[in-house]
């Protein structure tokens, strides 16, 4: 076999353009034992294919279905969402008891006194909200005499 025409169909293979029978010849030259001294740094690359088709499978693979994946995260699924509204409910029952015991007075004169004493707070927030609004007003009718004149 010519030298120069295995040459190019090495340079048509390393392109990727080579037919299935080009390369065919090339594994069919690497395989035999007269190859070109130059050329001899691809023989492993050809022999790879050669010896790829002689190995066999011996591991087994055991595959698991998606219906049995599905069906254990479906359980487990299941049982976070139990354990969730379990702690939700727990935690939630006290909450729900403070609550109601919360602005409840049997004396008259008790609930009188922390009646007054939200009321003054109430007073209190809401002058330091109008002390505020004050200084708006000053703001405004200054703003209006620097830009009116």
């Amino acid at each position: 076999m010519e030298f120069s025409k295995i040459e190019a169909l090495l340079e048509k293979y390393f392109e990727g353009e080579t037919s299935i029978a080009e390369e065919n010849e090339l594994k069919d030259y690497f395989s035999s034992p007269n190859v070109a001294e130059h050329l001899e740094q691809y023989r492993p690359l050809f022999g790879y294919f050669a010896e790829a088709k002689e190995q066999k499978l011996t591991n087994n693979v055991t595959l698991i279905s998606k219906k049995r994946k599905v069906a254990w995260l479906s359980l487990a699924a299941s049982i976070v969402m139990m354990i969730g509204i379990g702690t939700y409910t727990y935690f939630n029952v006290n909450t729900v008891k403070e609550n109601q015991e919360l602005g409840t007075y049997d004396d008259p004169e008790e609930a009188l006194e922390a009646t007054q004493k939200a009321l003054a707070m109430l007073s209190d927030n809401v002058n330091v909200g109008i002390e505020g609004v004050q200084y708006l007003q000053v703001y405004e009718i200054t703003k209006n005499k620097a830009f009116v004149e």
